[in-house]
């Protein structure tokens, strides 16, 4: 697990997510909105998050329900603002997560010197927004002729509340797709944004992956009561909903329950360091 190590600092970071507003044109998009907003929110965020003490940060564009496949320019144009004008402020390791469109993730990684992309990189999916597939031969090319060989790929194993349109074994799946793709790091996650990834699945694909050196990241439902319970079972983990007011998906960032939250981290981490 060195390469976590030595972009995060840690060998089991925490990366705390940046949810963006909705872009123009999207349903959560409301009347008075504005990009300007959309920017200071995130400078607002990115601030409690890096004080707070998180190890990285993904931008998502986690309102931009329901996602589409591919993007309308607008979403990524409009990540690539944010991101772009937040810059200079940016202090700790950053991805980004370009749902559900990871084609113009890859671009969008490019444009911003992303360190790190998450997203849905294989499989064919049956859900609430249809049915949808990804290939990962057109996106790992991409990846290669924009040049990203040193930007790190979280793939999600699990598509949240989609089912694979074929039965699947993860600890079988997660071995494929190391064949196939050499991913550099797995996600495992709840149905959605909030809900607790299934502990038993992150730690039978954690046992079978193991000689690989492949980390598996808890993505969802991670609280500060459960933290030091994920951090023994996973490689690291992804943290968003927890740390916003009053824990609701729907809030930004709250810097006191990012502080209470990481606090709880470091005492886990220095009780490791002790034994």
């Amino acid at each position: 697990m060195n390469w976590c190590k030595e972009i995060f600092g840690q060998e089991k970071p925490v990366i705390g997510l940046l949810h963006l507003n909705a872009f123009p044109g999207e349903p959560l998009y409301k009347n008075g909105d504005s990009m300007e907003k959309t920017v200071e929110d995130a400078r607002t965020d990115l601030k409690a998050l890096q004080e707070g003490g998180v190890d990285g940060v993904l931008f998502s564009n986690e309102f931009s329900l329901p996602y589409q496949n591919p993007v309308d320019y607008v979403t990524a144009c409009g990540m690539a603002r944010v991101i772009g004008e937040l810059m200079t402020e940016i202090r700790i390791p950053y991805g980004i997560d370009l749902e559900s469109d990871p084609m113009a993730a890859m671009d969008l990684a490019a444009a911003v010197d992303a360190q790190f992309v998450r997203g849905t990189f294989t499989g064919a999916y049956s859900g609430v927004e249809g049915i949808s597939e990804y290939d990962p031969a057109k996106i790992l090319r991409r990846k290669k002729a924009l040049g990203l060989e040193t930007c790190r790929m979280f793939y999600f194993l699990n598509n949240e509340s989609d089912e694979n349109l074929v039965p699947v074994h993860y600890p079988d799946l997660a071995e494929a797709v190391i064949f196939d793709c050499r991913p550099d790091a797995f996600c495992v996650t709840g149905a959605h944004a909030g809900l607790e990834a299934n502990n038993t699945m992150i730690e039978e694909v954690r046992e079978a992956i193991k000689r690989h050196n492949v980390p598996v990241f808890a993505a969802t439902g991670c609280r500060k009561e459960n933290v030091r319970h994920k951090l023994d079972i996973s490689d690291g983990i992804l943290v968003g909903t927890t740390l916003k007011y009053d824990g609701k998906f729907e809030n930004h960032i709250d810097p006191e329950r990012v502080k209470a939250f990481m606090n709880e981290v470091q005492a886990y981490r220095k009780e490791k360091r002790q034994i």
